[in-house]
């Protein structure tokens, strides 16, 4: 395993589990063992998985005992990684133009979506990538070389790793910082939807991971404008396997409503489901 710090308390860290990284799928995620004096694992959104080299990455920010004492790991040390676990975004062909958002620890399935969907020869996806954030970003943003039409002039700062794949991504915040759009990255999704011809939107899909709030607003969102959506909710888990039932929360289905569990019946669930129609 290794380790990266940046700003803000937060932690990127690759492990190395052959298995987990040749299953993972964008939404999934991975299920740890912090430190053998702390008996609950944390369940953690994998952001990177490379197959061919046997590694998954993960982002998260340091809170709490247990994240305090993964943060403490060094390198080469072993940690149990149970993973990966839930079910994960399912992107359509029929609608390439896929808007992904991610708020705060919700952006790594993001990036991970994007890096699956560059890798898609089932349609000419395009996919943009729309991160939030009240903390410095997880990375050292940079100005983009890719134009994206309907973005507001000065909202230039980007994922570098995102414009290097080619894809394009911009950055939200309340908090001042440079390049970003000043404000919620729901609102930058809005400004970006509301420029899109009645064709344009029927070829989009949202897809979203964040705080419950974001997630919410995202789906309202999403009904506005008439277009598909799914989230991937955050929850509190102890068990991830489904045999504690700790992290339902209820879905309407075909059948009524239901009690679901955000570990294996999820992460990722449609947005209309769990926020209503």
């Amino acid at each position: 395993m290794q380790h990266t710090a940046y700003d803000g308390e937060q932690m990127v860290l690759r492990v190395a589990a052959p298995k987990c990284a040749a299953r993972a799928e964008p939404g999934s995620f991975v299920h740890l063992t912090c430190d053998p004096a702390i008996p609950m694992r944390r369940p953690l959104s994998i952001m990177r998985a490379e197959p061919s080299e046997g590694w998954v990455e993960i982002l998260y920010k340091v809170l709490g005992p247990g994240l305090h004492a993964l943060a403490a790991h060094k390198v080469g040390e072993k940690i149990s990684t149970l993973g990966p676990i839930g079910r994960g975004f399912t992107p359509h062909p029929e609608r390439p133009r896929a808007l992904l958002i991610g708020g705060g620890v919700g952006i790594p399935p993001m990036v991970f979506l994007a890096d699956r969907l560059r890798g898609r020869t089932d349609a000419q996806w395009q996919p943009l990538v729309l991160m939030g954030s009240e903390i410095p970003f997880p990375f050292r943003a940079r100005p983009s070389r890719i134009v994206v039409g309907g973005i507001p002039d000065g909202s230039i700062a980007c994922m570098p790793l995102l414009d290097e794949w080619g894809i394009a991504s911009r950055l939200a915040s309340r908090s001042d910082f440079p390049g970003c759009f000043d404000g919620f990255v729901t609102q930058l999704a809005d400004e970006w939807l509301r420029g899109l011809s009645p064709e344009g939107l029927a070829e989009v899909e949202i897809f979203a991971c964040g705080p419950t709030v974001m997630l919410e607003a995202t789906a309202k969102l999403a009904r506005r404008y008439g277009v598909p959506c799914q989230v991937s909710l955050e929850e509190f888990m102890a068990c991830a396997v489904g045999g504690c039932a700790g992290c339902t929360v209820a879905v309407q289905t075909a059948e009524g409503p239901a009690m679901k569990r955000v570990c294996v019946d999820g992460p990722v669930f449609d947005a209309y489901a769990v926020f209503g129609t």
